[in-house]
């Protein structure tokens, strides 16, 4: 036996391997899905998602969920750019999408069905534009957006802004999730966001997550099952999501690199193949724990292509 041979065949045993561990994995997806609306329900009562100058004023000590025991003093440059008021106050939302970044999208053709619903949450920022439309849509209501981003892609907004600008215009007046108080390193980084936002006058609205909801979601999700050093961007906002809205529905949210139906390769993104960092977030465990969700009838994963398989 030729050592090509010999290649192609252990290939094959490991493509026949990942086959039968996705069919596994997926038995519960291929059952009759039914909303359950009461085990919705018991996901929802987490009040201070965001901060606002309601719940933070000024001298408040903010325990940052991302350093270990390090508190940060809010001052009132801080504090200006706090809302007034969460934007999601006695709000409910008949229908969300929740649209991650996973190379499933990629000539899904789920963007009518995602842009259909009530309110639409990205995240980190993805491209809409040049020919991705047809696959994610392009209504945006929400987008979240990763200090690393800018940081890696707009030289943490100390040069020249107007690139990191142009990139926001594809998502209109949407709000725009920023994790400033995270760490603390991510504070400065996180208020010239705003400033850039607010100079170039943007009708888009910078928000900040309350670390004190991200603690709460951390020890929520420990007590499911998830172990990670912390949770992605994709299941903090699933999580808000499950809160202000009555339907959930999740695109892009699968973290394997075959497709589950036709089982071709896929890249990491829908736009790229560029990996996070290993062992920061648990991308495999999240998705049983939101498999588990699905089964249950609390939320809707969608893992085909919208048109082809009538979702």
């Amino acid at each position: 036996m030729s050592v090509l041979h010999s290649f192609l065949v252990f290939l094959c045993f490991c493509f026949c391997k990942s086959r039968k561990k996705i069919t596994e994995m997926l038995k519960p997806y291929s059952e009759l899905w039914k909303r359950q609306e009461e085990k919705h329900e018991e996901l929802r009562g987490y009040e201070k998602a965001i901060i606002t100058q309601k719940n933070t004023l000024v001298g408040a000590m903010l325990a940052t969920d991302g350093d270990k025991k390090r508190v940060f003093e809010v001052k009132s440059e801080h504090f200006d750019t706090f809302l007034k008021e969460s934007p999601f106050a006695n709000k409910t939302y008949s229908s969300c999408a929740v649209v991650g970044n996973a190379g499933i999208l990629a000539n899904s053709s789920c963007g009518k069905d995602i842009d259909s619903a009530e309110f639409v949450i990205r995240c980190n920022l993805p491209p809409l534009r040049n020919g991705y439309e047809k696959h994610v849509g392009v209504k945006t209501d929400l987008v979240s957006a990763n200090p690393s981003i800018l940081l890696q892609k707009y030289d943490s907004l100390l040069g020249s802004r107007r690139k990191f600008m142009e990139k926001l215009c594809q998502y209109g007046s949407s709000m725009i999730l920023l994790p400033a108080f995270s760490y603390v390193k991510n504070v400065a980084l996180c208020m010239r966001a705003f400033h850039t936002i607010q100079d170039f006058g943007s009708p888009m609205q910078p928000i900040y997550f309350h670390p004190e909801y991200l603690k709460d979601l951390d020890t929520f999700w420990r007590s499911q099952g998830w172990e990670a050093v912390r949770l992605s961007t994709g299941m903090i906002v699933t999580s808000m999501a499950l809160e202000l809205c009555d339907t959930v529905d999740l695109y892009g949210f699968w973290p394997f690199g075959l497709h589950p139906q036709t089982f071709k390769e896929l890249t990491n993104h829908y736009y790229d193949d560029m990996t996070g960092r290993r062992g920061f977030h648990a991308m495999p465990g999240e998705f049983k724990l939101l498999l588990q969700l699905h089964s249950e009838g609390i939320l809707r994963l969608h893992l085909g292509d919208c048109e082809s398989n009538g979702e």
